[in-house]
């Protein structure tokens, strides 16, 4: 049952070679259609999408690092575009893998701390003993601070991996009750996986923007 269940994650379509992946990149295809008419509603939206975001990353930022926001911003909705499409019937959920999330967040967290250190060292070993730390426990504040900052990158992935994982798998398990059923039960299995649809899109945001936010908040602490 359980090899079933996690064989809709498989990324395999067959023996050779697989096109699954392919679904990662399906949304931006669909990106220059939205500028034909101008201004579009896609385009009036996106553009509130982007200010609102921009506003919000210059204010964990600061004033002198305004052009991070592009690339949080651009982090967000590519996201945020592969998790919608995971929603989609037999589309392939990309970010319910930790090779989508880890290519994210790892190369992301590698960067920070190769900028970080050759550019802001001493700002960088400041960050590993917080303000009134005791002397006794700053050698120990070291470590705790070190390994918290090297699960950084697994965190993100994981955190992403796994919210957009679990809805799947409930809807899964959803889906192989409703064979063999009354009327009755099945449109009651209907309302409730209407319901976590529902709840799947709002994750698919939620988890997008804690992505984004994240990796802001990070890269904040190597600028300043």
């Amino acid at each position: 049952m359980m090899t079933n269940l996690f064989s809709t994650f498989d990324p395999a379509t067959s023996i050779n070679y697989s096109l699954n992946w392919l679904s990662t990149f399906l949304g931006l295809m669909l990106i220059p259609y939205s500028y034909w008419l101008l201004p579009s509603r896609p385009v009036i939206l996106m553009n509130n999408l982007t200010q609102k975001l921009h506003y919000e990353f210059k204010l964990l930022l600061g004033n002198k690092s305004e052009g991070m926001t592009l690339m949080t911003i651009s982090l967000f909705i590519f996201i945020l575009m592969n998790n919608f499409m995971g929603l989609m019937p037999y589309i392939f959920t990309s970010s319910s893998h930790l090779v989508f999330s880890l290519t994210l967040a790892l190369p992301l967290w590698l960067s920070m701390m190769i900028f970080g250190w050759t550019q802001n060292t001493n700002s960088m070993f400041a960050h590993l003993v917080p303000n009134g730390t005791p002397s006794l426990l700053m050698p120990f504040m070291v470590m705790i601070e070190t390994i918290s900052n090297i699960i950084r990158p697994g965190s993100l992935a994981v955190r992403l991996t796994a919210n957009m994982i679990a809805g799947h798998l409930l809807m899964s398990l959803l889906g192989n009750k409703s064979v063999d059923v009354n009327n009755m039960i099945l449109s009651f299995i209907i309302m409730i996986q209407i319901v976590l649809m529902l709840f799947e899109a709002a994750v698919a945001v939620i988890q997008a923007y804690v992505f984004s936010v994240l990796t802001t908040l990070y890269s904040s602490e190597v600028i300043h």
